[in-house]
């Protein structure tokens, strides 16, 4: 197997590496409860789902 020659130098190496980046999650609202969810996952808020009940949330009294 073929090996580098030549230390590839930081900026080379930072050069490659500008187009790994982390992207920010795509954000909704909730049909029942106008809270901020995350495209398809269920409402952490009221448990609903394309606005229908997915899961029982406990009540807090």
């Amino acid at each position: 197997m073929p090996n580098p020659k030549r230390k590839h130098s930081k900026q080379r190496r930072d050069k490659r590496r500008t187009h790994y980046k982390a992207t920010a999650p795509t954000v909704s609202t909730c049909s029942n409860c106008g809270s901020s969810v995350q495209y398809h996952r269920v409402c952490p808020e009221c448990g609903f789902y394309r606005g229908k009940l997915a899961v029982e949330k406990k009540a807090t009294a």
